[in-house]
């Protein structure tokens, strides 16, 4: 009764003030929505250093599964912070969004060798999550294996899961498929990678020439749903580590690690796949440390993307950027570590709200990797 009551002294009033009534409720509902953004999004201490056997976790991946597991990957670093020895991927899961966690599993363990580099991609139509990763012997340092000076050599490998990451298959060695033989270092990702609209997998990697010196990015693909990868395009020099999207009209964009002057992104465009890339230019609205970083895009939203890195000359302040004109430029941005921070990955979580899982510490990037979650619109309402 009193709604109607409401509804009437409403209607009753002139054109005027019912138009300044609206206004009003206006006003009231951007009030609460700009009070509702500027909360802080939630965050834990999803790997610490020190935990579960291992001196160290590094290099995050996060992925949603087609039926909504949350999958977050981590390199554990059983003596030590440094990129060789007895290195292990492991996993955890979790199966509310990512509010809680279950135990922390093993996905790959070859005794005192490097295991590492996850980049995972699901196959939306099959289902099956792909993880794409590399192995050396855990004696040689990245330094022998790109001078051609390593006991061993660096090789690719791929797993997959088709419960919802439980369970993994045995790696198999797809290195003479993706890698050239003059290439001495590779690295998968690492974070994700994207299938795009025609249903090709796509994962980015980098590579080094042996004996060169010369860094490049590349990204290997799959036609036929994970049985088969291939290589496609390459891009250099003075690229590192990347990450990919789909851009509105088809094309995908790399978002690249650039070892050149200037500290600013290099991101290089793709009209055919995958199969060749533009030469890269820089993005001046992208400062960055020489890190990796994540790009993703916005489900069901055209032309939206958001990007996270330390925005900084220095490995600190983590930031999450948004763009709303498929990665032209980017228009707002929220700090979410102000302190030490490194390597990240972003994901969308079935509720909608944005998942980013990333290195920092207090004193050093390192200490743990963390989980944040939160609104898209906390993004968008930011500097």
């Amino acid at each position: 009764m009193k709604a109607k009551v409401e509804s009437a002294r409403f209607n009753d009033l002139p054109a005027g003030g019912r138009r300044s009534e609206l206004a009003g409720r206006e006003h009231v509902m951007k009030l609460l929505l700009l009070a509702a953004v500027a909360v802080m999004p939630e965050q834990i201490d999803l790997f610490r250093a020190g935990v579960d056997g291992y001196h160290t976790y590094r290099i995050p991946s996060v992925l949603v599964s087609s039926k909504g597991v949350v999958l977050a990957f981590a390199e554990g670093r059983k003596t030590g912070r440094g990129d060789a020895g007895d290195i292990d991927v492991v996993l955890k899961r979790s199966t509310d969004g990512g509010k809680t966690w279950l135990p922390q599993q093993v996905v790959w363990d070859d005794g005192p060798n490097t295991c590492g580099n996850p980049c995972a991609v699901v196959d939306r139509q099959t289902g099956t999550i792909w993880l794409l990763l590399t192995h050396n012997l855990g004696s040689d340092t990245e330094a022998q294996i790109a001078s051609g000076k390593s006991k061993g050599s660096r090789t690719v490998w791929v797993t997959r899961s088709d419960d919802e990451g439980a369970t993994w298959a045995r790696p198999r060695e797809i290195t003479h498929d993706v890698k050239l033989p003059n290439w001495s270092w590779y690295a998968t990702g690492p974070g994700i990678g994207i299938q795009t609209t025609k249903g090709r997998l796509v994962i980015p990697c980098d590579n080094k020439v042996a004996g060169s010196g010369l860094l490049q990015s590349h990204v290997i693909y799959s036609d036929d749903h994970g049985a088969t990868w291939k290589l496609g395009g390459v891009v250099g020099p003075d690229c590192n580590e990347s990450q990919i999207v789909e851009l509105q009209d088809g094309s995908l964009l790399l978002n690249i690690r650039s070892y050149r002057k200037g500290n600013r992104r290099l991101v290089a465009l793709s009209r055919d796949g995958g199969l060749s890339f533009e030469t890269p230019r820089e993005d001046a609205a992208l400062i960055d440390p020489i890190c990796q970083a994540s790009v993703i895009a916005l489900p069901g939203k055209p032309g939206e993307y958001l990007f996270a890195n330390p925005a900084s000359t220095r490995r600190e302040k983590l930031t999450i950027r948004w763009s709303g004109d498929n990665c032209r430029t980017w228009t707002a941005s929220r700090v979410i570590h102000s302190g030490p921070s490194a390597y990240s990955c972003l994901a969308v979580l079935p509720d909608g709200t944005v998942g980013c899982l990333y290195e920092r510490g207090e004193k050093s990037p390192y200490e743990f990797i963390a989980w944040a979650r939160l609104p898209v619109e906390w993004v968008r309402q930011g500097d």
